[in-house]
């Protein structure tokens, strides 16, 4: 119908049936404020062990078990709090409960804070003795770990410090978060069927792949608008993170912010240069894409509102959530009948909040604690592919969770980013799979999803690696102690741009504001690991479709891992080797092939 207006709706007028159930985390409030209280009484024994964790082996064991109990507490309250708090930003009731728990949790770590230099000045001998002892055994991998920051661990004094301004240390990532999601607002615009529709964060990517053009272009410059207007305050919050980061990695002494965000997972800093690097020299690749696509459009330019359209204008995609949750099924079918039947029962029975709501936080992420399900938050659109590949991406991160919990003790279940990304990217590209074959008959079908999965790599490998760029970037300026304001961000981003997109496309002005719109980037050295991840993932999809069974169990006990090993020693069980730069490169001429087969169908 014509003129039909479309708001988001309230998070009241969302369906029971389409949100989360997180009632196995807490019944009600009530409980989370009845566990809230017996953490606040039960922390003061931390106390009990300062000065004694080198007695012995016993009171060594007894200390670490009770930070494991609290820590295990402390992830319910704080997972429960932070996931009512996405469902509505607005709502100041769960903004408290996330601030209390964020509060309850700094106030544990200025407790504990003595832990880790006790353990460290423990002598080598007798702490070896120590985890001889049959009932530390357990623990010897995560020992090994704190050691390793023996050289970066500073006083008690100094750590106490650093604990008790650890929740100031979040405030730039919380003023973005709430700018972005609950006060930004980016007016409404005409679709293509005459509806007046409130452009939001969830249906911002719809618009990018409207047949029209000049919907595309008027999203994408009304949708950055917003920005415009607070790209000062923005830039500041940026700034503030990146200083931050410098300072911890000052007082740490590592000698970069890029060292101390790689060192915890044992990351050779060459795997990030060889990233960046091996992205650079294949640029090409992606030029050509862009051409192909300038070139079906039938456009004189090609903008960025231009590639993100499907190249077939004829083709409408709309696929309802139950629709898409038994097309992510029959895809992941060569993981075996175990995985799937989990999946299927958990993305319709509770796993998954699955529609946008006023308020509501933007994107996808899956989340949970060790004895809950492994949650996913969903802004699940119909009529955009993306959602789609978006479901089945945060089902692979789920699957890893549940996989981990079934698997691993507390103490070792929490996997990295690092290893994350391959679990999640690894569903994405059986999903193109898939969709290629179903569709094999379907000249038109089989062109739209090479498209999406061109596009998908793009974003993912090319992009992220662009966003990793940035990131090294402007941490260089502020350790060679050079001011970053919003000038020198959308500099560095320009510059950017013009490097990643060569002459493929004209970068219109508000492009460059991008940088202030990325979540990640209040998380150092993040992104990165989506591009080693989809690289990782290319090269494990291969081995399980042409080798069977024996990889297929290789990949699910990869899954089943945790955190036991670091990730790269994960990843080399699972049978790829993420030191080299061969993933990336195969990863790249996988993508080159894709737009070879999409040229030939045009």
């Amino acid at each position: 119908m014509k003129d039909e207006k479309r708001s988001i709706p309230k998070r009241s007028e969302i369906d029971e049936s389409y949100k989360w159930d997180l009632t196995p985390l807490f019944t009600c409030d009530e409980d989370w404020e009845k566990l809230f209280s017996e953490i606040e009484k039960q922390i003061e024994k931390f106390n009990d062990f300062k000065g004694r964790l080198s007695e012995s082996a016993e009171v060594l064991k007894e200390a670490i078990e009770f930070d494991l109990e609290i820590s295990r507490k402390l992830e319910s309250l704080y997972s429960y709090a932070h996931l009512r708090s996405d469902e509505d930003k607005t709502n100041q009731t769960y903004q408290e409960l996330y601030q209390r728990a964020i509060t309850l949790n700094s106030k544990i770590s200025e407790l504990t804070s003595y832990m880790t230099p006790e353990i460290q000045s423990i002598d080598d001998e007798k702490l070896n003795e120590f985890l001889n002892d049959e009932g530390l055994a357990k623990y010897k991998f995560m020992m090994e770990k704190i050691l390793r920051f023996k050289p970066h661990t500073l006083s008690k004094e100094v750590e106490e410090a650093l604990a008790i301004t650890g929740e100031i240390a979040h405030a730039p990532s919380q003023f973005f978060s709430q700018l972005d999601n609950a006060d930004l607002r980016f007016g409404e615009l005409e679709d293509e069927d005459g509806n007046i529709v409130e452009l939001s964060h969830g249906n911002f990517s719809s618009f990018l792949q409207s047949s029209e053009r000049e919907i595309r272009k008027k999203a994408f410059f009304q949708y950055y608008k917003s920005y415009e207007d607070h790209k000062y305050s923005i830039a500041t919050a940026l700034s503030y993170s990146t200083k931050k980061d410098f300072i911890y990695s000052r007082l740490r002494k590592f000698e970069s912010c890029q060292m101390a965000s790689l060192f915890s997972d044992k990351m050779p800093q060459e795997v990030y240069d060889n990233l960046l690097n091996t992205v650079k020299e294949n640029l090409p690749s992606l030029f050509k894409y862009l051409s192909l696509r300038k070139r079906v459009l039938g456009v004189d330019e090609l903008h960025f509102y231009d590639t993100y359209v499907p190249l077939l204008s004829d083709i409408k995609f709309h696929m309802p959530y139950e629709e898409a949750v038994d097309t992510c099924i029959k895809s992941l079918k060569p993981l075996g009948d175990e995985y799937c039947k989990i999946l299927k029962k958990g993305l319709l029975g509770g796993w998954v909040d699955r529609y946008e709501n006023r308020g509501k936080r933007s994107g996808a992420y899956s989340s949970g604690s060790y004895d809950s399900p492994p949650y996913i938050l969903m802004n699940y659109s119909d009529d955009n592919i993306n959602s789609l590949y978006t479901l089945i991406h945060e089902a692979g991160h789920s699957m890893h969770t549940y996989y981990s919990c079934k698997n691993q003790p507390y103490h070792y279940y929490g996997y990295t980013i690092f290893v994350a990304e391959v679990a999640s990217t690894f569903n994405e590209t059986l999903l193109s799979r898939y969709l290629l074959n179903y569709y094999k008959d379907d000249e038109k079908m089989k062109a739209y999803i090479f498209t999406r999965e061109i596009d998908n790599i793009r974003g993912t490998l090319f992009r992220q690696t662009m966003f990793a760029d940035f990131e090294k970037k402007s941490h260089n300026l502020i350790e060679n102690n050079n001011p970053l304001t919003l000038d020198t961000f959308t500099d560095i981003y320009n510059d950017l741009l013009k490097t990643y997109f060569g002459d493929s496309i004209v970068i219109d002005a508000p492009l460059v504001l991008e940088c202030l719109r990325i979540p990640h980037f209040y998380s150092p050295f993040y992104v990165y690991k989506y591009a080693t991840g989809i690289s990782a993932a290319i090269a494990l999809v291969k081995k399980v479709l042409e080798e069977g069974d024996t990889s297929r169990d290789k990949y699910l006990n990869f899954l089943k891992l945790g955190g036991c090993k670091y990730p790269l020693d994960e990843l080399l069980d699972a049978g790829v080797d993420m030191r080299k730069p061969e993933p990336i490169i195969n990863a790249i001429h996988y993508f080159e092939d894709l737009v070879d087969k999409l040229a030939e169908l045009l």
